[in-house]
């Protein structure tokens, strides 16, 4: 039963930090049990569809769909562990993030490290750069030369994003600490180590299945979770009503509750995605684990309505460009030039 009022929780960020600390701690045997039943089906339909192909029934890489599902739940429990709320364990998340990053060709350390600057500054104009999908304002895009914008409209253009984009980022830029070249030893030693037991594994999978399964099969399955990825990523933040404010105005609590928004998904998309659409919520309190999010939701369903996305909402959302400071909303490149 909820202690407060819609209305009194609704306007008391402070309140909704202490109802959140109620949902912090993880189930441990759940976490177990999440872990299991996301690597072990990933692996049965790695392998059936590496069966398929090497037998010839071309039909069976149909698998390769839920296969990168599947990748997308390793992916999301690595994030957990990046935030200490998996297991609540620092060494027990550690661990177990840095091994699921050799699956997800991500440097778990480094991820980690950039993904924190994310938290800490999602929404401020003043702090953007690490972890972010760049965004330009509506002033910043007019001051750049003519290949200035034709760089950033290409970046932003759907095939670059979500195509291009996951195959340079999962596959080539992630192997080096990009964006962290001076900060020390970790991110060295995360990039590498991650990078030599990519190699290994791929080479042991190669020697096994062959370079041709290999292909035909991991990579499809890399780059279409790796898409997916980066579209939930996108979608997050990146949607009309969302929040941005320059340093003097920006306040945490209220960019994440604002600039984050609730990705309304069906039930089957919510798992395979460990509930990340309730961002508005993780972004708030990064402790609590995936599977709890929904718990927040069902007790105060009233977050709901607060940066709420459906599915068919976001698919508008891939015009959005550019932040227009005068209207405080996300708007298209068509919109910027009719303004001008």
């Amino acid at each position: 039963m909820n202690m407060i009022s819609p209305e009194t929780a609704a306007n008391s960020k402070r309140a909704w930090l202490k109802i959140l600390a109620r949902y912090k701690k993880p189930d441990r045997r759940r976490s177990t049990l999440e872990l299991a039943i996301t690597l072990i089906p990933f692996v049965t339909l790695w392998a059936l569809s590496s069966a398929a192909y090497s037998y010839g029934h071309w039909w069976g890489l149909i698998l390769i769909l839920p296969a990168a599902g599947f990748l997308v739940r390793i992916f999301m429990i690595q994030h957990d562990c990046g935030h200490g709320s998996f297991f609540a364990n620092r060494t027990a998340d550690d661990w177990i993030g840095r091994a699921l990053g050799v699956l997800t060709l991500t440097p778990y350390d480094c991820w980690r490290r950039a993904h924190a600057t994310h938290h800490a500054s999602a929404g401020n104009l003043d702090e953007r750069g690490m972890g972010d999908i760049r965004t330009l304002t509506v002033a910043e895009y007019r001051q750049l030369s003519w290949r200035g914008r034709l760089a950033y409209r290409l970046y932003r253009h759907p095939l670059v994003m979500f195509g291009l984009g996951p195959i340079w980022l999962f596959i080539f830029e992630q192997r080096l600490p990009i964006g962290m070249m001076r900060g020390g030893l970790t991110p060295w030693v995360s990039s590498m180590t991650t990078n030599l037991a990519i190699a290994i594994a791929a080479a042991l999978l190669i020697w096994w299945i062959g370079p041709g399964a290999f292909l035909v099969v991991h990579l499809p399955i890399v780059v279409l979770a790796g898409s997916a990825g980066i579209w939930l990523f996108y979608v997050q933040h990146q949607f009309e009503e969302t929040e941005w404010a320059n340093d003097e105005e920006w306040e945490f609590q209220h960019a994440a509750l604002h600039g984050s928004s609730y990705y309304d998904l069906p039930p089957v998309l919510n798992w395979f995605t460990g509930n990340i659409g309730v961002h508005h919520v993780h972004h708030l309190s990064a402790k609590v684990p995936g599977y709890r999010l929904q718990e927040v939701l069902r007790d105060y369903p009233e977050l709901r309505g607060i940066g709420r996305v459906t599915l068919l909402d976001s698919l508008r959302c891939v015009k959005l460009a550019l932040w227009d400071e005068q209207r405080r909303k996300l708007i298209s490149f068509r919109e910027a030039r009719a303004l001008a």
